[in-house]
């Protein structure tokens, strides 16, 4: 069979949520509703654990409780390191696989189980297993942005932090390999480094939407603007950045450098970190308006804008929602996320 020549794929179309309305709470009911959440975390030892994209209320609850606001590595490492029993993941629910995984003897709780990825959704494990079948040679590198089977039929499992260091050391040991599921981050990684992967087709409707030729217009209003772009997005708009990294190294980039305004082609959910390590500084939305857009996200994941305060504190009250992981699918999907928390450890010493 030649191996160097992927088989057409048709994926599954996602259906991508409207954004839920927003559920206005005054001054008092917010304080209130946050009081009683730091009570029901303190009786059930529980923490919050929030990613970046998510509302900017329940990232500071998360902060002022003593749970976590991160990327999903720092998510997933943050729950093997805490005591607490149960865990309340605030972002999508590969990320609350992901904790339960890793955390098999712990409750893990989200606030909507709805709350998917279309990154996850276009890689369903029966289509993405007859793929994997086709290249038996290859070693198979998913992306944290699946489910619990795809991750179990992988070698790899890594963040956008840590892909371009893994799929180097991968072929520095001579191995060939599949990338899946998002096609312009395995792109971008081709690029810098010159390995060729065959690349699963998927992306993710949030960075899908920036447009390369409305972010050209806005640098020319902006012109001392730092551009920083999650690898995430269209190489167009990538070749367009004065920094392509991971959620982590754009928060750290906005502190970091010299610049006072920045266009930021990520989910906007981030802006709610940066104002705080960088409050002085102006954040400016990347387009998703031009050409062939459809503003499906409109640079906010819908999916992640269905966690609110009023559902962790259900959550909470009723313990519904619980994220469940077959103890035997769990082990086998802990092996390659393992590898990746041990290698990033081995960057860090």
């Amino acid at each position: 069979m030649d191996e160097t020549t992927p088989q057409p794929l048709i994926l599954p179309k996602v259906t991508v949520p409207e954004h839920p309305p927003i559920q206005e709470l005054s001054g008092e009911e917010e304080k209130a509703l946050k009081n009683h959440i730091k009570e029901l975390l303190h009786q059930q030892n529980a923490a919050l654990v929030a990613h970046y994209y998510t509302d900017g209320k329940i990232q500071d609850l998360a902060e002022e409780t003593g749970g976590c606001v991160a990327d999903s590595l720092e998510m997933a490492r943050f729950g093997m390191e805490h005591e607490a029993r149960t865990l309340v993941v605030a972002g999508v629910r590969f990320m609350g696989e992901t904790s339960k995984i890793l955390n098999n003897e712990k409750r893990v709780l989200m606030p909507d189980l709805a709350a998917t990825c279309s990154l996850d959704d276009c890689c369903p494990i029966d289509l993405f297993s007859d793929f994997c079948d086709q290249y038996p040679n290859h070693k198979v590198v998913v992306y944290a942005n699946t489910s619990a089977r795809v991750k179990a039929r992988s070698d790899w499992v890594v963040t956008s932090g840590i892909a371009l260091a893994i799929v180097k050391h991968l072929a520095e040991n001579g191995e060939k390999i599949i990338w899946a599921p998002d096609r312009h981050l395995g792109q971008y990684i081709q690029n810098q480094t010159g390995i060729e992967m065959i690349i699963w087709p998927g992306s993710c409707v949030v960075h899908e939407e920036f447009r390369a030729v409305a972010l050209q217009r806005i640098r020319r209003l902006h012109p001392a603007a730092a551009v920083l772009v999650h690898p995430e997005s269209p190489q167009d708009v990538i070749c367009q950045a004065d920094v392509v990294g991971s959620t982590t190294a754009l928060i750290k980039a906005v502190a970091s450098m010299p610049n006072m305004e920045f266009i930021i082609a990520t989910d906007a959910g981030i802006f709610n970190k940066m104002r705080q390590i960088a409050p002085g500084k102006t954040l400016i939305e990347a387009p998703t308006m031009g050409d062939g857009a459809t503003c499906q996200s409109c640079a906010h994941c819908p999916w992640m804008e269905m966690n609110s305060l009023q559902k962790v504190a259900e959550v909470l009250e009723t313990g519904q929602n619980e994220i469940l992981v077959d103890a035997e699918l769990a082990a086998k999907a802990s092996i390659p996320i393992r590898r990746m928390i041990d290698f990033s450890r081995g960057i860090r010493l």
